[in-house]
């Protein structure tokens, strides 16, 4: 179970380090969204057990050496190739994206049978999605950030990190529209070269994490508890719309190009991205077993 959820946490990173995609769109993909936000309020709630506190913390750690590995990789090697490959890339994760939403349809089905009428949560997600995604985002340089009051750097931290939790809404894509997205990349490459004068700049974003973790999954856990057939609807419509995000992603490169079209889209890399998905969910199913 330890490489299961180092794997979930290593797929998890690469979504949220590409504009586009979010790691709660693989966390729900793969069937552990539920345990990943009830063990982050496990964590964090004053009224939670011992014991299950202790759980919580195993999974999220498991998880977390997944997800730093996988970003590791993303911002050492994966940037360079995103330039160059990133019709492939996005071709791949409209695999994931779009072969991912009947199964979660199936797992679903008794939260959504005869509840159609929430079917308009799945419209406002699709909105959501799409508006965030049609404004431009322009990346400052790393030394215009250097002039950037610390506190839009916190407050970048906090909703950028709610994105990442919600499965379709891309952090990635949130921090590029802030202006913020290359020159944290940008910070994390140096840190990992034993460069530590950008810290003070990741400690205040990271700083703007944990309040937004603090924030956002609080009330995630609540809706989904009392609202589940409206938040399934809603995290549909978001899926749906990160279509979009996804195609357009290549826009948002520090140097941009053309939109994914029907002739730069890859079927190849579009139907391994299904048969990994289709993959997961098998290896999940034995598991559950």
């Amino acid at each position: 179970m330890i490489m299961i959820n180092f794997i979930r946490g290593f797929f998890m990173a690469l979504a949220d380090s590409v504009p586009g995609v979010s790691g709660g769109t693989i966390a729900f993909i793969l069937g552990f969204y539920d345990d990943f936000i009830n063990s982050i309020n496990s964590l964090i709630s004053k009224t939670t057990k011992k014991i299950e506190r202790k759980k919580a913390a195993l999974f999220l750690g498991k998880l977390g050496f997944g997800w730093i590995f996988g970003m590791g990789i993303s911002v050492l090697i994966l940037s360079s190739i995103f330039d160059k490959e990133i019709y492939k890339i996005s071709s791949l994760f409209v695999g994931f994206i779009l072969f991912s939403i009947p199964l979660i349809i199936n797992e679903e089905k008794a939260t959504l049978k005869n509840k159609y009428q929430y079917i308009i949560f799945t419209l406002l997600g699709i909105v959501i999605v799409s508006a965030i995604t049609y404004l431009n985002p322009v990346s400052n340089s790393i030394d215009e950030v250097q002039s950037i009051n610390y506190l839009y750097i916190f407050i970048a931290g906090m909703i950028a990190i709610s994105a990442m939790v919600l499965p379709g809404i891309s952090g990635s894509t949130i921090l590029l529209i802030l202006g913020l997205y290359a020159p944290i990349i940008t910070a994390i490459r140096s840190l990992m070269s034993f460069e530590f004068n950008r810290v003070p700049m990741l400690l205040t974003f990271g700083i703007g994490i944990l309040v937004g973790i603090f924030s956002i999954i609080r009330l995630l856990r609540y809706l989904l508890t009392n609202y589940r057939p409206q938040m399934i609807y809603f995290i549909l419509g978001l899926m749906l719309a990160s279509l979009y995000a996804v195609f357009m992603g290549p826009t948002t490169l520090d140097n941009p190009k053309e939109p994914m079209t029907i002739h730069s889209f890859s079927i190849i890399f579009f139907l391994i991205g299904g048969l990994l998905i289709f993959g997961l969910d098998e290896l999940k199913k034995y598991l559950n077993k």
